[in-house]
């Protein structure tokens, strides 16, 4: 099979390259040239802004399925399809839990109540679009630059999905983690152990938090058998781990995995720092099921959830972030556990 990656050279890409590579199948990175595309793949130099430009090379190398890694909205995912129309046989998109009511709900873009859980394929989708402020697209660009002002996979998905001549198919992605993360996800709980702290501190919202999760090479995994799955086409699937677990207990695996002994202390909200806080409601949990992926394709993980946690802890012990995304001021922790401990 002939297979061309829109974007890949990045975090995901090059776990789902090796997937495919070791299938034996003939793999292709379309992208800008920033990095370097991922060991085995062959490469067209190009920008995403302007695909259609490159139709001619596209009808040459009959590309028997696309996977765009790097959609951002319903306009790019309208001229993906344009694009491909009669040039290739299917499409994968690469969408995100946050199309979900729950994030809505979450972030506070949805009014009523909590959304039920788990999350499925059929659960509810926001009712509002673009959702996102400028400012905020801004920060996020910060770290995926491919994001563009009318950011929204609701549109993209519906893109994806309605085309008769062009069979699509849309994989939902978790909160990603793993070697190359740049969000780097493990990072807020691992430097303060590295750095010597005896007790890290929770607020109690936070701390029961769940949400789903996937480490990077499973995901990347999950998006190659989709690629080589016929059945996939006009499916739309979740990819995370089985099971969404809280904050609190990724920072005791986490804690296990890195050796570190101290005490996790989890406060009531209203008594930790500002900076402990997640915005958002986090009443609404963020549970999702991939049952269809693992029922219809046959999705599994490749390595046991410990070694995967190892593999990233090295990682980030290695590359730690030039700008940490969350703030550390272990003055304030300390006094809010001494305080509580006084009261109690």
């Amino acid at each position: 099979m002939k297979v061309l990656l829109i974007g890949g050279s990045g975090f995901i890409g090059p776990s789902m390259v090796k997937a495919l590579l070791d299938g034996g199948h003939q793999v292709t990175v379309f992208h800008r040239g920033k990095t370097s595309a991922p060991e085995g793949a062959e490469e067209i130099l190009g920008d995403r802004q302007f695909l259609q430009d490159h139709q001619p090379e596209f009808r040459r190398q009959k590309f028997d399925v696309v996977a765009d890694f790097v959609l951002s909205s319903g306009r790019q995912a309208q001229q993906l399809m344009d694009t491909f129309r009669g040039l290739a046989g299917r499409v994968i998109a690469l969408s995100s839990m946050d199309v979900y009511r729950a994030m809505g709900v979450f972030h506070g873009f949805e009014s009523g109540g909590l959304q039920g859980l788990p999350l499925t394929e059929d659960s509810d989708v926001r009712t509002s679009r673009n959702v996102y402020s400028p400012e905020a697209l801004k920060k996020v660009r910060t770290v995926y630059s491919w994001f563009d002002d009318e950011y929204d996979k609701i549109p993209v998905e519906q893109a994806v999905l309605s085309d008769p001549r062009l069979p699509g198919t849309v994989l939902r992605l978790p909160m990603i983690y793993g070697p190359g993360d740049p969000l780097h996800r493990f990072h807020a709980v691992l430097k303060r152990m590295d750095d010597g702290r005896k007790q890290i501190l929770f607020p109690d919202d936070v701390a029961q938090l769940r949400t789903p999760r996937g480490y990077v090479e499973d995901v990347g995994a999950a998006v190659a058998l989709a690629v080589v799955s016929p059945q996939s086409a006009g499916r739309i699937y979740n990819v995370c781990e089985a099971e969404s677990f809280g904050e609190l207990d990724w920072a005791r695996k986490i804690a296990t995995s890195a050796g570190w002994n101290g005490e996790f202390v989890v406060l009531p909200h209203d008594r930790t720092p500002k900076h402990l806080h997640w915005p958002g409601n986090t009443a609404q949990h963020m549970v999702a099921s991939s049952e269809r992926i693992r029922k219809e394709l046959g999705y599994c993980e490749l390595l046991p959830r410990e070694e995967a946690i190892r593999r990233t802890i090295a990682w980030e012990r290695a590359n730690p972030p030039a700008q940490p995304l969350v703030q550390f001021d272990y003055a304030a922790e300390d006094e809010a556990i001494s305080q509580f401990k006084m009261s109690a």
